[in-house]
């Protein structure tokens, strides 16, 4: 493994509309070891930093380091990287045990047959598809097709791992699983990842620190408690928390005591205290409840905003009752979303 560093990258892409800055100057340093994950929407150029970092893609300006040796203009092969796509891209003519030994019998590489054996089959055992050796791609489920696309990059030991949405064509209970397989495994190895996702539940419980990028721009680096509690603007503040965070003017909130130049109240469900209204306090009203069996999902309208917070099935709250809330150190941003502590 090897520190990765991205210094000052801009990377540009012409269009029929003109110059698109998918990239903007952009500093990174991802440490030996570390588990980094993009987090963003799509177009806002998680790929493009991926594909920066494998050479696939030339910035216009800045440079990328790994293992503190200049990598800016040389070809992928030089970089000794590995690179799991969102599509399992694996042959279906070949076995499972050909299909990770693949990239060791690269003319390349010419690693000696004792060793692609141990090195396939200790990986194998990482993922659990030992059992799995013989098997053609075809006759594989989705979660265990993920697991060896996976395995065939760990099977390299490069510099880094990177990872586009590896986990995103798999249904919810496979994300899941596969979630608390790659930490595993992430950690056993001592592997330096970089991941890029829209999830935020794939980027609070895989990351040791967590890329919020916006447009092409890194807008905040944090750990996930971080930037869950500390977010730099709203942004921010949307990308993490289910439900997500209630952003409220504040004037439907006058009487908070917010900081001078505030616009804008975030709240989130530890910040609110929601009860049932009496003698003529209510400040705003519940439009529906959704019941999780554990817990609720309340949704209160007030003025003309609606927010969601969390409820106890045993609230009593339903639909049509009257509320008043009690906001407990929500936080506050200014009228260009920017946060004010």
């Amino acid at each position: 493994m090897a520190e990765v560093v991205l210094d000052g990258v801009t990377k540009r892409f012409k269009s029929r509309a003109g110059t698109v800055e998918a990239i903007a100057d952009l500093s990174l340093t991802i440490g030996d070891g570390e588990f980094i994950v993009l987090l963003g929407p799509t177009g806002a150029g998680k790929t493009t930093t991926l594909r920066l970092v494998a050479g696939l893609e030339t910035p216009e300006a800045g440079r990328v380091s790994i293992g503190g040796i200049d990598m800016t203009r040389q070809p992928p092969a030089a970089r000794n990287v590995s690179f799991v796509f969102q599509q399992y891209s694996l042959y279906p003519h070949l076995s499972v045990f050909d299909n990770l030994a693949f990239p060791l019998r690269s003319p390349a590489r010419r690693v000696p047959e004792p060793e692609i054996q141990a090195t396939v089959r200790e990986v194998a055992r990482l993922l659990r598809i030992e059992d799995k050796l013989g098997n053609r791609a075809t006759q594989l489920s989705g979660g265990q097709m993920q697991r060896v696309a996976i395995g065939r990059a760990l099977v390299r030991r490069p510099s880094i791992y990177l990872m586009d949405e590896p986990l995103s064509s798999l249904d919810a209970k496979l994300r899941a699983d596969l979630r608390v397989e790659l930490k595993r495994v992430q950690e056993q190895l001592g592997a330096t990842i970089l991941y890029v996702t829209h999830d935020q539940t794939e980027a609070m419980t895989l990351a040791s620190r967590i890329g919020v990028i916006n447009r092409g721009r890194l807008v905040q680096v944090g750990s996930p408690r971080q930037i869950y509690e500390d977010p730099v603007d709203s942004y921010v503040a949307t990308r993490l928390g289910s439900p997500g965070i209630n952003l409220l003017p504040l004037a439907l909130v006058p009487a908070l005591n917010a900081p001078a130049r505030a616009a804008t109240v975030g709240a989130r469900t530890e910040h609110m205290r929601i009860r049932r209204a009496v003698n003529g306090e209510a400040v705003g009203k519940v439009t529906w409840v959704e019941h999780l069996g554990d817990q609720n999902h309340l949704h209160v309208r007030i003025g003309d905003t609606d927010l969601v917070t969390l409820s106890d099935p045993d609230s009593g709250l339903d639909h049509g009752d009257p509320v008043a809330i009690d906001f407990v150190s929500p936080l506050f941003f200014d009228a260009a979303g920017v946060r004010i502590r």
